[in-house]
């Protein structure tokens, strides 16, 4: 059995769990979240928790099992608690400013760079080089930050104090060596 897999999933008691066949239904106070899930995987209902089976031993079923399981999970967290991810902003001159739904950025550019706020995320600018997009569906969360960072990307040839461009809160950028001088 799938180490994961085999847990069931607890289910909040603010929470409602609607299981229709292989379509989940997730309610909680911060949203509402639904995913089909792969006919083969079996999801039942008993009591608080959401138990996931699986049809047999193949690795592609044992492979479900535990993404299904991990799914569900992600769900139930994603309406109860929510899911955020932070970026960074470095550089001169580079900073960000939310107007109405839109985040626009100064990020050396001749232009500033406007991103649309998604349907189901939330994205706050704290101060002009911090950006933190919130949402209930984690899937959603790190694609918006994932676009966002895509629009400056840090450089890897400049010096870890030097870095340029938009990066995970976390995220450590790897620096390389850039060309020997010329003989």
């Amino acid at each position: 059995m799938s180490r994961i897999g085999r847990l069931p999933v607890e289910i909040p008691k603010d929470v409602t769990v609607t299981v229709n066949g292989n379509i989940v239904t997730v309610k909680g106070p911060k949203g509402s979240l639904t995913k089909e899930f792969h006919k083969d995987i079996t999801i039942e209902q008993e009591d608080n928790k959401i138990i996931v089976k699986r049809p047999s031993d193949d690795n592609f079923h044992k492979a479900l099992h535990g993404l299904t399981r991990s799914l569900i999970n992600n769900m139930i967290i994603g309406v109860t608690q929510g899911f955020q991810k932070g970026l960074d902003i470095k550089g001169v001159g580079y900073r960000a400013q939310k107007q109405g739904k839109k985040l626009i950025m100064n990020l050396g550019y001749s232009h500033p760079v406007e991103f649309e706020e998604p349907e189901g995320i939330t994205i706050e600018v704290p101060a002009p080089n911090k950006v933190i997009v919130k949402g209930c569906d984690k899937q959603a969360v790190g694609e918006c930050a994932a676009k966002i960072r895509s629009k400056r990307v840090p450089s890897a040839y400049l010096s870890n104090n030097d870095i340029k461009g938009i990066k995970y809160e976390n995220e450590i950028v790897r620096t390389k060596v850039g060309k020997a001088g010329a003989k």
